[in-house]
């Protein structure tokens, strides 16, 4: 077997050094013209991942931080609007109160004007009654005098019945 490595090591050996050679070359011009725009455009690369990813972890803690504020806010808009409705009602209430009390009141003094106005009517209405009754006691009176003193005799004897009457009194 060394035999055969030597002759082929042999044979072949200006062709192994020359694409060994040319390998070496290749390498030294990928290295001078190649190596560094790869490993700039690799690290360019890399930068640009890292802040994208940077980028995207902020926003993701820009959307926490607001998703945590809407929160806030709409728990502060809750407790406003729970507290906006509790005066609402409480204000609601009051006015119903205060007209109840004022309908209440009005009603207690159209109550009490109807009743002096009816006591005024009853008053106005007896006066007249009275009124009535002693014009026509007195045109009652009237005519029964004027026939019972027709005669001269029953005058006299009514004036003297009034003195004793009155001297009495």
């Amino acid at each position: 077997m060394e035999e055969l490595f030597e002759g082929i090591l042999n044979h072949h050996l200006g062709f192994v050094v020359w694409s060994s050679l040319a390998f070496l070359i290749l390498l030294l011009l990928l290295k001078k013209l190649a190596w560094k725009p790869i490993l700039t455009a690799i690290k360019e690369r890399e930068r640009s991942i890292e802040t994208a990813l940077e980028s995207a972890q902020m926003a993701k803690d820009e959307m926490a931080r607001l998703t945590s504020e809407n929160e806030t806010l709409l728990k502060e808009a809750r407790a406003e609007r729970d507290l906006i409705l509790k005066e609402a009602k409480h204000l609601k209430d009051q006015i119903v109160a205060e007209a109840k009390a004022q309908a209440h009141s009005e009603g207690a003094k159209m109550i009490e004007k109807a009743r002096v106005e009816i006591e005024n009517q009853k008053t106005a209405a007896l006066a007249e009654v009275k009124n009535q009754v002693s014009s026509l006691s007195i045109e009652i009176a009237e005519k029964v005098l004027r026939k019972q003193l027709e005669n001269k005799n029953a005058q006299e004897a009514l004036v003297s019945d009034l003195i004793k009457q009155v001297k009495l009194n």
